[in-house]
């Protein structure tokens, strides 16, 4: 039961990210003049390019990035570990290093939801903390297939220079080490903003 309305708290939250990340930090005049031009707006086209580090095992005195927070009675039986849900506070880089010059984080849940394949419910916030785009976000919500070559998701919103952002993000694994579970990904974004 708990876990049927974590899921649908998420897709609720993330349909409604778009709406809610639109006007971070303005004043309603601000919010109201951004409106007022929308009509007149045409959409600007982006790309981005950066790599997340899931940390699923850190190094002595250091915590893990992703993190186990709740499993359903059957998900240690389960060969897809069906019903698991990590929490996610990755790093963001512009190159696959971790010495890469930082750009942000990904906040957000990994819920694996599929009893057949592993697949998961991914609800992320891609929050920009370095450079042109400090204080912007992207949100997507989606399925990602863990062994498909290319996972596509889609973007639904964002804030700050990415007002209103719809388009998707292609994900690949760069490298994974099997002994820890960590892995770096690489993310390209394609989307239109206001």
């Amino acid at each position: 039961m708990a876990m049927r309305f974590l899921v649908i708290f998420l897709a609720i939250s993330m349909i409604m990210a778009p709406l809610i990340h639109a006007i971070p930090d303005q004043t309603d005049e601000a919010a109201d003049k951004w409106f007022k031009n929308l009509p007149n707006a045409k959409p600007k086209s982006k790309k981005l390019h950066f790599f997340i580090h899931d940390v699923a095992k850190a190094p002595t005195g250091q915590y893990p990035s992703i993190v186990p927070v709740a499993q359903a009675n059957m998900t240690a039986h389960s060969p897809t570990q069906f019903g698991v849900v990590n929490v996610v506070d990755d790093l963001l880089t512009s190159g696959p290093s971790t010495s890469s010059k930082q750009v942000g984080y990904v906040e957000g849940v990994y819920v694996s939801s599929s009893q057949k394949t592993v697949s998961l419910l991914v609800a992320l916030n891609f929050v920009f903390t370095e450079g042109k785009h400090n204080g912007s976000t992207l949100s997507v919500l989606g399925r990602i297939a863990e062994f498909s070559a290319n996972r596509e998701f889609p973007i639904l919103g964002g804030s700050g220079d990415f007002k209103m952002a719809q388009g998707i993000a292609v994900a690949n694994v760069h490298s994974a080490d099997p002994k820890t579970g960590n892995r770096i990904v690489e993310c390209k974004f394609r989307f239109l903003h206001y």
